[in-house]
């Protein structure tokens, strides 16, 4: 095992006292090769190329000696030293840190950034990445070669951001450029770059400063599946709307961060409202320009972001991004039909009448998912007299594909 191993991180300016001293014993050096040109690493000192760093915590661990890791930024954000920490390789290190790539990239832009979400974007997260993108309105997204400023802005089609592309960070050919997101894929793009994704209603500034980093402080109210006044909804748009029913839907969804949600038949905007403030992406659609106008409002109301596509399901969802779950208020069995051949991870819908909940059970099996029926029965009282006001009777069918679930 290496002797001791020090992870240096470097933002492009001078390294520092502490960097060079640790350089300067090392008998060993991995990094990329513009760290690997350094003046500072001494003559006789083995390098690696630094790619996979899981084979060159191997090579390092395997080493009698003094360890360098060289690594751009703030090594320990989004960077090696989590791997080199790994059980497996029985390394201790320690860190030299630097200014991280994002903190760079939001201070060249002028912006605060404890508000902002930060994404690392490969190719195998891009979809989860873009998500985070439609759903906040401050992402920093670290890229990657085929994960870039280009795929992102063909993802987020439909939406419109504003884009602040920050290439070669701390270099001599650093540049900052900024466009609107449907024009990032006109451009070929200098790697490494960091891309703040900026855009989206926003909430009205709170008095609280802040407290937590990687959202605003919350000013919605407390709660979930609240009652549809809270949502701006003055009229009863029948027993979908119900907010028991609504609660045992998000409970069978669970929509988190990085998913995208289809709202088919959004209605008063509920359901797309409360989704979105677990974080997720949501597309809400509907025939009815006024349950869009009622969505737009509710998502509003509740400080977060949704997207709005007005048509008739099953032939609009055709066009859309891939769901990661979807809830159909609307449409019956051929909508529930059209949706499970889009193989998302879960499906939440509701019948009226057993014969309706058989024939969508029956669909979603045949389509390989696990299903689930349950009769939910939801009776309101006025507390004043203890006496029944409203008796809503709903089938709550939730279907789930294993092969996706985690």
């Amino acid at each position: 095992m290496a002797d001791r191993v020090t992870v240096i991180g470097w933002d492009g300016t001078p390294l520092t006292a502490a960097a060079r001293s640790a350089l300067s014993a090392a008998t060993l050096v991995a990094g990329a090769a513009h760290h690997l040109a350094l003046d500072e690493l001494p003559a006789r000192a083995e390098r690696i190329r630094l790619g996979s760093v899981s084979l060159a915590a191997r090579r390092i661990a395997a080493h009698r000696g003094t360890a360098v890791v060289l690594a751009d930024g703030d090594p320990g954000f989004f960077g090696v030293v989590r791997t080199l920490r790994a059980p497996e390789f029985g390394l201790e290190v320690e860190v030299v840190p630097a200014v991280s790539s994002v903190a760079q990239a939001f201070a060249r832009a002028g912006m605060p950034w404890d508000d902002a979400e930060v994404v690392v974007a490969h190719r195998r997260t891009l979809r989860r990445a873009v998500n985070v993108c439609r759903a906040h309105t401050k992402v920093a997204v670290l890229t990657s070669p085929g994960a870039g400023p280009a795929e992102l802005s063909l993802l987020l089609q439909g939406v419109h951001r504003t884009f602040v592309i920050c290439e070669e960070l701390g270099t001599d050919r650093e540049r900052v450029t900024v466009v609107t997101s449907d024009k990032a894929a006109d451009h070929t793009w200098r790697d490494p770059n960091v891309v703040i994704v900026i855009g989206g209603s926003r909430t009205a500034p709170s008095s609280d400063t802040g407290w937590i980093a990687g959202r605003e402080p919350a000013t919605s109210p407390r709660g979930w599946a609240l009652p549809a006044a809270e949502y701006g909804g003055d009229i009863w748009l029948g027993e979908g709307e119900n907010d028991r029913l609504r609660a045992a839907q998000l409970a069978r969804l669970g929509p988190r961060v990085g998913d995208l949600v289809w709202d088919i038949g959004c209605g008063s905007g509920a359901f797309t409202a409360e989704a979105a403030r677990f974080g997720a992406a949501v597309i809400a659609v509907d025939r009815d320009a006024d349950a869009l106008g009622r969505t737009t409002a509710a998502v509003r109301r509740f400080g977060v972001q949704a997207q709005t596509v007005h048509g008739v399901a099953p032939h609009i969802l055709e066009d859309l991004p891939e769901p990661d779950v979807v809830r159909v208020a609307g449409g019956g069995a051929a909508v529930v039909s059209a949706v499970a051949d889009r193989r998302p991870e879960r499906i939440v819908t509701h019948a009226a009448t057993r014969d309706a909940a058989e024939l969508i059970g029956r669909d979603l099996s045949e389509h390989g998912y696990s299903v689930e029926c349950a009769l939910l029965q939801s009776v309101e009282l006025d507390t004043r007299a203890w006496r029944e006001e409203k008796r809503t009777v709903a089938f709550l069918l939730s279907g789930r594909l294993p092969d996706r679930s985690p």
